[in-house]
């Protein structure tokens, strides 16, 4: 009768036992799986540090980064140590210890972020992968700050009237208000490096934007940020001008290749359009020099005389006239020789193209694409006070090209005319399709006043 219990006999009991010992094993399970999707901290072996395939330990992350890619998203990589202090009877994720790790070999945080989001959409996004800092026996998600050095004043400041004058006499900026004017020539992390009691730090807004926030860190090597309820400061090196537009610089190589092969051969094919212009308005010359001829010749050297080639040449005369009035009535357009030639050109232009395989599309495209990447080049140097040497990147040829190209879409007063013309003549189309149109222009319909002038 020992071996009967409340349980029934002893093998039964050690099932159940055992039975039980199965589900609660599970249950913790589970409650790990949850526990990993609300909160990243708890992932198993998250505070493991990165080891390469040999199993050989990784050179610690000490600083952070800020890199630049291909599609223009900043890539922020910031050295966050998380650790979980669990006990292993602790099933509940309120009996964990969640505390930030003084461990440098922890993997860093990769963060994705575009240069026109504010800071605060940062600091949700380190927000989300740190425990929050308990205050007052309750869970409270930590602030982060975002600090950046202030170049424009330091820590070393004159204590009297002469250091400050021989400072300012040094720097050459004696008698000017540079108190009140921010200093923009940074170089990122290849500046020069100061010491610490040179540095001072100022905290930004979070509502400022990314894009603007590095553009002023970018006076000194590095910007910091900082984590409330943690003594955690992860600091962050600031990119280079070199850096900011490596693909920027890369891709615009890749154009200025492109661009050149093309140039050439549009080179080639707008001389030989040109030539044929020129050949025939040569050949215009040619005819009216054998015409006068023709004339001068049955005038004074035949029997018909001047009374038969009187009125031939009045009527030739007059249907060129005839013929060049109707001919501006088609086109709609001033009728000049500049126009003449151009219309001449174009037409020899476009069929040299198609003859040859230039695809006049792509090249505008590429052209666009290329000024656009020049200023937006332009720009980060202007902002990082830097001489970019243009011609060492796309070549000499090439820059000409562009700047020609340029010059011609976005200055050029006949292309403006161009475009007037072609929106009156759509206009005028529109109108005649227009159903109750008698073809008579509003402007006729009005009676005519006479000029102030007259009347006076």
């Amino acid at each position: 009768m020992a071996a009967w219990s409340i349980f029934g006999t002893e093998p039964e009991a050690k099932a159940k036992k055992l039975d039980q010992k199965v589900l609660e094993e599970q249950e913790q399970e589970v409650r790990a799986r949850q526990s990993q999707v609300e909160r990243p901290w708890h992932r198993h072996e998250a505070d493991n540090p990165p080891v390469d395939k040999e199993g050989k330990q990784v050179a610690p992350v000490t600083k952070g980064k800020l890199l630049t890619t291909p599609t223009r998203l900043l890539k922020l990589i910031v050295p966050l140590p998380i650790v979980l202090h669990k006990g292993p009877d602790q099933d509940s994720k309120h009996d964990s210890g969640r505390s930030i790790s003084h461990n440098d070999t922890i993997q860093p945080l990769a963060l994705l972020v575009h240069p026109q989001q504010p800071l605060s959409y940062v600091e949700r996004l380190i927000q989300a992968e740190i425990p929050p800092v308990v205050e007052k026996g309750r869970d409270k998600t930590p602030s982060v700050y975002f600090r950046a050095e202030d170049t424009q004043h330091g820590d070393n400041k004159p204590t009297t009237r002469s250091e400050a004058r021989h400072k300012d006499e040094e720097r050459g900026l004696r008698g000017t208000p540079h108190h009140n004017v921010a200093s923009y020539s940074g170089l990122g992390h290849e500046g020069p490096e100061r010491e610490g009691s040179d540095k001072r730090w100022i905290r930004w807004s979070n509502s400022t934007e990314v894009g603007d926030f590095i553009r002023d860190a970018a006076r000194g090597r590095e910007f910091a940020i900082d984590i409330e309820g943690y003594d955690v400061e992860m600091r962050v090196s600031v990119p280079s001008f070199n850096d900011r537009t490596y693909y920027m610089r890369a891709q615009l190589r890749r154009m200025s290749r492109q661009i050149d092969e093309l140039s050439r051969l549009k080179r080639e094919c707008d001389l030989l359009a040109h030539k044929g212009a020129n050949l025939l308005a040569k050949g215009g010359f040619a005819v009216l020099s054998c015409w006068w001829g023709v004339v001068y010749y049955v005038t004074f050297h035949t029997e018909f005389g001047w009374d038969l080639v009187e009125p031939v040449t009045y009527l030739a005369g007059l249907t060129t006239i005839m013929g060049g009035y109707l001919w501006f009535l088609y086109i709609s357009k001033d009728l000049s020789y500049k126009a003449a030639m151009n219309v001449t050109v174009s037409r020899r232009q476009d069929a040299l193209y198609q003859a040859r395989g230039f695809d006049l599309h792509k090249w505008e495209q590429l052209v666009q694409e290329a000024n656009a990447l020049r200023h937006e080049i332009k720009v980060v140097a202007v902002e990082y006070d830097v001489d970019w040497d243009e011609a060492k990147e796309v070549g000499d040829e090439v820059k000409e090209v562009l700047t020609e190209e340029r010059t011609k879409t976005g200055h050029n007063p006949r292309s403006s005319e161009k475009e007037k013309d072609e929106a009156y003549t759509e206009h005028e189309r529109r109108k005649k399709e227009e159903p109750g149109y008698d073809g008579i222009p509003k402007l006729s319909r009005e009676p005519l006043q006479a000029p102030r002038a007259v009347m006076e």
